[in-house]
């Protein structure tokens, strides 16, 4: 018999998977569901929405083009709604153009695989997003790196000078790592690592969009660009 890891004997998730095609929804459905993860199926967008009321998953695997309501909007839509601040979301695409990256980025998601999909390389994906999502649930549930920043690991909220902002999981991953110490220089190597995990492929490109945006949210000032190394968190005293 198979031997499952002890990773996917301890941590095993709930996984939606939505795709306008009917054989990649199964071959989605039967190499997850033998690794050991429960799944649910949706043909669209809208269709996801009403499953995610019954049952909200761990994790949704959305296809970026599908009639209806696309994984874009399907994914702001699902990021709108607080009390699903704890879903993941992987975006699937047959574009090899950044355009349909980086727009899930932005949207919200927090990793994309490319079409064709290679069944290991499914697996391999879906679970280091798992096991951060469960590492992070272990970690320290606020960090307060300034007075005017405080970051709510437990709310999934970032205070800025007392107002609350939302950021998508990613960007809010992005800043507690810098924030975690303060004028400290995170290289890019490193930063990739501990965001996105050894098992995702991302480039740098990804670390940029994503620091654009917590910049657009909380200011220029706080994070600063170390020109070919990486970012550092500066605190205002």
């Amino acid at each position: 018999m198979e031997q499952k890891s002890p990773y996917l004997r301890n941590q095993m998730g709930h996984i939606l998977i939505v795709d306008d095609e009917a054989d990649i929804r199964e071959l989605l459905k039967y190499n997850l569901e033998k690794e050991g993860h429960t799944t649910d199926v949706a043909e669209n967008g809208a269709v996801a929405l009403d499953r995610i009321k019954n049952r909200k998953p761990d994790l949704m695997l959305l296809d970026v083009m599908m009639p209806i309501m696309d994984g874009i909007q399907t994914c702001e839509t699902v990021k709108e709604d607080q009390s699903n601040k704890d879903i993941l979301i992987c975006f699937l695409t047959a574009r090899a153009e950044d355009y349909s990256q980086i727009a899930g980025l932005e949207a919200g998601g927090d990793d994309y695989i490319a079409k064709p999909i290679k069944p290991k390389v499914l697996v391999s994906r879906i679970n280091a997003l798992l096991r951060r999502k469960s590492i992070s649930t272990r970690s320290p549930k606020e960090l307060k790196p300034a007075e005017d920043l405080i970051i709510d690991k437990e709310s999934h909220l970032v205070h800025l000078q007392g107002i609350p902002l939302q950021l998508p999981r990613k960007e809010f991953d992005l800043l507690a790592l810098l924030a975690s110490k303060p004028n400290t220089v995170f290289k890019r190597e490193y930063i990739l690592t501990n965001v996105w995990g050894t098992d995702v492929i991302v480039g740098d490109r990804t670390i940029d969009v994503h620091i654009r945006k917590i910049r657009e949210k909380i200011g220029d000032s706080y994070i600063q660009t170390i020109k070919g190394v990486g970012y550092k968190y500066c605190p205002k005293f």
